[in-house]
Order: structure tokens, then sequence, then C-alpha cells
């Protein structure tokens, strides 16, 4: 598989949505009783190219929901969305979770799973083909989602790689 291209982009000024993707329970037993904490996995994006995710633990559960927004605001990444599509087939893996992601007509919808809709619907794409393989979980699936999308390449950029004409590059 190919290394993930560096694309991040910074928070700043961006006008992010966010989403809980998974709030996790989590139970310690200690001599003095049961302590009770939380996770959040969260995505963030602008709906217009841009996502990210982030996990937040703590105490409380709106707590958790603050942290991850804040970590994923770190971790944003800029995908290329081209009329509400994505360019090209990709394949992903993330632990035992397997994604991949196809460009479909206008009007298809977004067709995926739970977490994977929320990574898709956050970066903007309106119109894809997704399947989960392998592992259901959340985590997972989200942290691949988001290595398939910052795989993807504009057609200009793979032009300019192979030195041939866009033509080229969409007629084979």
């Amino acid at each position: 598989m190919s290394k993930v291209i560096a694309n991040k982009v910074k928070a700043g000024d961006l006008e992010l949505k966010e989403k809980v993707v998974a709030i996790n329970r989590v139970v310690k037993t200690t001599k003095g009783g049961r302590a009770f904490s939380f996770s959040a996995l969260v995505v963030v994006g602008n709906e217009g190219g841009v996502v990210g995710h982030g996990l937040g633990k703590a105490k409380e559960v709106q707590e958790a929901i603050t942290k991850g927004i804040e970590d994923a605001k770190k971790n944003l990444i800029k995908v290329p969305v081209m009329h509400g599509t994505i360019p090209h087939d990709q394949l992903a893996k993330e632990g035992a979770a397997k994604v991949l992601i196809k460009p479909a007509a206008h009007g298809t919808g977004v067709i995926a799973g739970g977490s994977m809709r929320a990574v898709l619907e956050s970066a903007g794409i309106t119109d894809v083909l997704a399947k989960s393989l392998g592992s259901a979980n959340p985590h997972n699936v989200v942290k691949a989602t988001v290595k398939a999308l910052a795989l993807l390449r504009e057609p200009i950029q793979v032009a300019k790689t192979r030195t041939v004409g866009l033509k080229k590059v969409f007629n084979g």
C-alpha cells in the first residue's frame, strides 16, 4: 500500500461541524467500588473537503466529546471532492478494518455504513459507494476511512506525476 500523503490542514477559521460516532462507557473496578469514565469518538468536517477524527476521554460524557472535538481539529486533512464524489476507487486498512470507497454517479447519495457515513458526509462527499470489510470496530473503521480519503489524488496531480495530459489520465 502506498504511504499517506501529507495533506494536513490547520483548523484556523474553518467552520467545522462535529458528529459523535461512538461513546464508550469504561468501568474500572477499584477497592473503593467502580470508577466510570467515558470515551467519545468524534468526526469533524466543513462539508467542503476537510475532515478529521479525534478521541476524547473523561469522567463525563460532555467533557469527552469536547476533548474529542479538540483532538479532531488537530488531525484535519484535505480531501479531493469532484462534483460531489471522489476521483477514484480506494482501499485502505487500519487494524482489522478494511474499507473500500468508490465514486458514484450524481444522485446516488452516500451508500455507507454507520461510522463510514459520518466521515464521508463530514468531508462533503454527497455521492459515493462504500463498503466496510473485516472488523466493524468504529475506531478502526473511522481511521481506515480517513486513511482512504488521504490516499486519494486529484487527476491534475496524477497528470503532473506521470507527465501526461488530463485526457490521457481519464481515457487511459
